[in-house]
Order: structure tokens, then sequence, then C-alpha cells
């Protein structure tokens, strides 16, 4: 049975945040664990585009040494290539030091927001972003303009257009009417009480995986809250440097998922949601977000560590499964998702091979603000994935999917990208002779 989880006796959420510092002069000690060695350079997507050392993880460290010396100023050299990072952590991953340079960009970021005015048209650009992506009420209430935006051709001007591009191609009566139940009861033996996260980009544009991870879920035994609030776990924000806004997020989320009460685990369908929401406890520090923190599972996590109870019907396809960077890298997640495909009878299951630790340029923001490299990556990940022969793409992060879709239909592919967790379901389905 669930456990139990009162706020009160684990305190209050702290007010300032132990983890993204005020100024670059407390992250001496992260600049000087890299000894330079070079092993994040082939992993690095803008190192692998350019080949140039300043936008190279170790580059740009050098950078940050530099400000630091200066007082913790940055120069407007240093503003350009940490902007160009994607922040995908690849070079973590790499790092035989141990170098925490997830760390490190978390405490530049709101630096370069502090003390670098951006001109003019990156700022409004910005502004709308923040205003949209993360607020899924405000993000539902402009699909249509989106939609007639992209149908239009360049009315919503040259630096909206990318976004318009990455809305499905759903049908636009479909994504308006979307109602998810705000508690599932498990369908199986109950194994305990999860809360899922909606979230903001995931709940407006893939409203399918919900429903999906719910189906999944309460098949599996669990019974499902899917709360209206939190809105955005302040994962976008948090990772472009709009860190005060981030932290607002976070401790939003924080008090609606405790308010519900005795949930066993808080699960979470999109990578970048799900590396934000398990910081917590850094980020915001205090016992209560720690134990929130602990609690957090990629839905991949939670189907595969828990024996089955619903059986698997066949799926005969073949499917190349793309590492989003969130979950490999910040998460250290990469068998579960392979796991929970591998379990589905009749299907073959491939790697990417070429390049698959790099990016595919979505990050965030990254191919809003960025559109020119981040196309790059995209394109040059969705070759790799053609090249594999599959017949669809499973990928765990909204991001990855929107920005998959978008490169593999630019090059004449009609390969699906789906979550690992909807392709469970249907398996789930199709066992119990509804597919």
């Amino acid at each position: 049975m669930p456990h139990e989880h009162p706020a009160s006796e684990v305190g209050p959420i702290p007010q300032m945040s132990p983890m993204i510092a005020p100024s670059l002069t407390a992250s001496r000690e992260l600049v000087a664990d890299c000894v330079h060695c070079g092993f994040c350079l082939d992993t690095c997507p803008t190192y692998v585009l350019w080949a140039a050392e300043a936008d190279s993880p170790r580059g740009r460290i050098v950078l940050l040494d530099a400000a630091i010396e200066a007082g913790g100023r940055l120069s407007e050299e240093t503003v350009v290539h940490l902007d160009s990072c994607l922040g995908c952590l690849a070079c973590v991953t790499s790092c035989p030091s141990g170098v925490r340079y997830d760390e490190l960009l978390e405490r530049a970021r709101p630096e370069v927001e502090r003390q670098h005015r951006r001109p003019a048209a990156e700022r409004l650009l910005r502004r709308a972003l923040f205003a949209t992506l993360p607020n899924p009420h405000v993000l539902r209430a402009l699909l249509p303009a989106m939609t007639v935006g992209r149908a239009a051709g360049g009315l919503l001007g040259e630096r909206l257009a990318p976004l318009a591009e990455l809305v499905p191609r759903a049908r636009l009566r479909d994504q308006l009417r979307v109602s998810l139940p705000e508690r599932t009861a498990a369908r199986s033996q109950l194994r305990g009480r999860v809360a899922l996260l909606l979230g903001c980009v995931q709940r407006v544009l893939y409203p399918e995986v919900h429903r999906a991870t719910i189906g999944a879920l309460a098949a599996e035994g669990w019974e499902v809250l899917a709360p209206r609030n939190p809105g955005c776990c302040g994962a976008l924000e948090l990772h472009a440097g709009e860190s005060q806004r981030a932290l607002e997020r976070a401790r939003e989320t924080v008090e609606a998922i405790d308010a519900l009460g005795g949930v066993d685990h808080v699960v979470v369908n999109a990578a970048g949601c799900g590396a934000a929401m398990k910081r917590y406890g850094e980020l915001l520090g205090g016992a209560r977000a720690r134990a929130f923190s602990a609690r957090v599972l990629d839905v991949s996590e939670l189907i595969a560590t828990t024996p089955a109870h619903a059986a698997r019907g066949p799926l005969p396809m073949r499917v190349v499964y793309h590492d989003a960077c969130h979950l490999l890298h910040a998460q250290r997640i990469s068998q579960e998702p392979r796991a929970i495909l591998r379990a589905i009878p009749e299907l073959e299951l491939l790697e990417v091979g070429a390049e698959a630790e790099v990016c595919c340029g979505s990050a965030g923001i990254y191919n809003l603000v960025a559109p020119g490299p981040a196309a790059q990556l995209g394109e040059r990940k969705a070759r790799h994935l053609i090249a594999t022969g599959a017949d669809a793409v499973a990928a765990g992060n909204p991001g990855c999917s929107a920005q998959l879709t978008r490169h593999l239909r630019e090059l004449g592919s009609e390969m699906p990208v789906q979550h690992p967790v909807e392709l469970v379901w249907r398996s789930i389905q199709a066992g119990a002779g509804r597919d």
C-alpha cells in the first residue's frame, strides 16, 4: 500500500537555492577539476560541428576560469560560447576526471542573463518562448495560430517559424479537446499510488504519451494521479539560465505533488523534466525537496524494475532507440527504456550506431534560439536514424520527438517517432486482444 509522505514531517522548502550561486567566484573548484584531456571533444555537438576549441567543454571552462579571475565578470566572447552550448551534458558522461560541467553551466547561465544585455530581437524571442512553452493554457490557446502560421509559410516571422514547425501535425481539433483523467484506478493487483507530472509541452503537444503512460501503469497495478497542477516543473527555464523562475516552479511542483498525499513515486515521461526534478534536493535544499527528488522516476525506470502484471502482445516492427540527452547523461538511464522495448514480443530493437551519443539539437529551447546549428545536428541525427532501416524511432523526450520528426520529414522519411511507453501500451493492448 502507498506510504504517507506528509510535508510537515520534512519541513518547509528553503527560499534560497544552495546550488545556483549569485556569482561564478564560488565555482573555482569546479573549474580546477578539468585537466583538459580532450575526452569530451568527440561527444560535444558544437565541437563536432565546428572543431573550434572555444566551442568545446574544456574551451568553455578555460573562458570561465578567466571570468573567475576577473571577479566573475563574463566577457562578450565567453557569452557567445556559453550560448552556443546545448547543455546536453555528454561531456559529463565522457569525462574521466568527473568534472561537474552541469553544475558549472547552471551557475554560469544565470550570470549571462544578469550581466549581458541581449539584442532587442533576442530578448523579445526569449520572452515569447518563456511566456508560451512553460504555460500549458497559453500554449494550447496559441495552437491554432501556430498551425495556421505553418500552413501560411512565414506568417509567424523568421524567429518564431521554427516553433510552428515543431508542433505535431495531429488534427487541431483533437489537440484542443484533450481530456486526461485526474485519477485512474489500478487494473491489476494494486502495487501502490503514483503521481504523473503532466507538465507543459508534453501535456499540450503529446497528450497521447500521457494516455499511454496512464494506461500502462494502471495495467501494471498502479493507481495513477494526474493532477492539473503543477504546470511546468521549471526545467526549460533552469536549463536556459532563468533560475529565479525555475526555482519558483520547482517549489510549486513540490507543493502541488505533496498536497496529494500518499504518493509512492512521482512519474515523469519527459527526460528534461525528470532530470530537473531529480535535482530539486540539490537546487532547493532541505529535507522536503530531497525526499521529493528521491521519489522521482522516469516511467521506463518504474516499468523496467517491477515484474510485469500485464501480458505483452506482439508488435512485429523494427524500432531504433534514440537516447535523449537528459535521460542518458543527466539521469544515467539507458538500459531501462531498452529493457521495456525488448520485452515486447516480435519487436526488434536497433541502435543508432554513428554519433549515437551526440545531441539531436533540440536541447530545451536551443532549436528555437539557435536554429542554424540545431538544424545541422537534427539533420545529422535523422540521417543516422534512417540508415538503420527501422520502421519507427523510440525517444523519451518531447523535444527530441519534435526535432527528429521535423528533420526526418524534411529528408523525405515518414518514420514515426514514439515514446517507448506508447509502444509498451500498444503491446499491453495487443496482449489483452484490444489492438
